[in-house]
């Protein structure tokens, strides 16, 4: 008589927002794995028969995002395709009471914090002796490195603190073994990131203590490109630009969102800092490390945004001329002290002077591009599409940046590094040819 095999579960993960959110997936798929659970992420096939979706709660469209994905998730559950659907993350930390209520299908919720307890959902043990053992969502060549969690500013409109707590950053050691092992398995390009990457060492050695981390870093053999980002501008610790010129691995990239110039903005936003401070601050940064990448972020739309508050921050542009920039439109979050003002700017509007922005951007970042025609740059090869090669310099990160496009008839191996020389320059692309 034969018995009946029992079908094996197989974990998929589906994250949502930001990097940070990645890691934490990777270290909870290191978990399952080590344990012995099959476990996928981003699943096409629909092989699989759990999901645990890792949420987003951080503006509007990302929390609406999370919800349809939940849902999406629950549909399958109703029509047999699922067995369970686990939801952890920002959105859950934050909702997680009434999205019970709301969706009551979803068979457990988990905060940012609780990955012991959502093993226990699988009869599984928490393992704190893989401290820095992941398996990558990303290709193996990049990986994201938190060197810390939570955050101890009290931004205005950022409910980050409500959902990822005070700021706890991890020790050197632990950071260098994590990149270590991340090296040991191929990766050759690790971006640090944190909620705020210059606060980094403050509660553990009582000071800024990111250069001497990146020192560490840096030393490790076959690490060839170290990236920074979410640096905050307020009390800029300028060591790590010493560090960052003085060693070949570290990429001239900054990423250091700035959210906006006017000060009555910067005041309403209680970013602890001027716009002279900021252009002060971009002229050392740009003394200290002669041909940097600075990338930032802004917000439209903050309650009580003049029309000159929108035009001091296109002035700003043209004067300050910076490489990247990323726009995101004011999200009305509960709980954070902005929850306290009016609202009182439509979303279409909002929207209308985020366009307005980003076209003085796109033009600068045309006549950047098109500086570089001509010149010669060592690039990462990310992946193929279309019979052509996706490249990265030093200057770009993955996702948010500028890609060199690449025709070459011999083959280029994804995550080799090579020379290329730039052909042709667009508003936020490079092509490029094979030196």
């Amino acid at each position: 008589m034969k018995t009946r095999k029992l079908k094996q579960d197989k974990v998929n993960i589906i994250t949502l927002g930001c990097s940070k959110n990645m890691v934490d997936s990777e270290v909870f798929s290191g978990q399952l794995h080590a344990n012995g659970i099959d476990v996928v992420h981003e699943n096409s096939k629909l092989d699989h028969n759990i999901v645990v979706v890792n949420t987003c709660g951080f503006i509007d469209k990302a929390k609406e995002e999370s919800v349809n994905t939940i849902l999406e998730q629950v549909d399958l559950k109703r029509s047999g395709r699922l067995d369970k659907v686990y939801v952890t993350g920002c959105l859950s930390e934050r909702y997680r009471n009434d999205l019970m209520n709301e969706i009551p299908e979803v068979d457990a919720w988990f905060g940012t914090m609780e990955l012991p307890l959502m093993m226990k959902q699988f009869n599984a043990d928490y393992k704190a002796e893989l401290i820095g053992e992941r398996l990558l969502a990303t290709p193996k060549h990049y990986a994201y490195l938190k060197i810390s969690e939570g955050c101890n500013r009290t931004c205005s409109f950022c409910a980050i603190p409500l959902m990822r707590g005070g700021h706890v950053s991890k020790t050197i050691e632990e950071v260098v073994t994590e990149a270590k092992k991340l090296v040991r398995m191929g990766v050759k390009e690790i971006m640090l990131i944190a909620q705020e990457l210059t606060y980094y060492g403050l509660d553990i050695y009582k000071k800024r203590a990111l250069s001497d981390l990146l020192k560490h870093l840096s030393d490790i053999e076959g690490l060839t490109w170290i990236r920074l980002h979410y640096a905050y501008p307020h009390k800029f610790p300028l060591d790590i630009l010493d560090v960052m010129r003085e060693r070949d691995n570290i990429c001239n990239y900054l990423d250091m969102p700035l959210q906006h110039i006017s000060d009555n903005m910067l005041t309403a936003m209680k970013r602890q800092i001027t716009r002279n401070d900021i252009m002060e601050l971009i002229g050392n940064v740009r003394d200290r490390v002669p041909g940097i990448c600075i990338r930032t972020t802004l917000i439209t739309g903050f309650p009580g945004e003049t029309r000159d508050d929108v035009e001091d921050m296109k002035r700003f542009l043209e004067e300050a001329r910076l490489d990247r920039v990323g726009i995101f439109t004011y999200s009305h979050e509960e709980n954070t002290s902005a929850y306290a003002l009016v609202d009182n700017i439509p979303a279409e509007e909002k929207e209308a002077r985020a366009q307005e922005i980003m076209e003085v951007q796109q033009e600068i970042s045309l006549e950047k591009n098109q500086e570089k025609v001509g010149k010669e740059f060592k690039v990462i090869i990310d992946k193929k599409e279309a019979g052509r090669y996706l490249a990265r310099t030093e200057f770009d990160s993955v996702e948010v940046d500028n890609e060199v496009v690449i025709d070459s008839k011999k083959a280029l191996p994804i995550g080799d590094f090579v020379n290329v020389r730039i052909t042709k320059a667009y508003d936020y692309d490079l092509e490029g040819e094979v030196i």
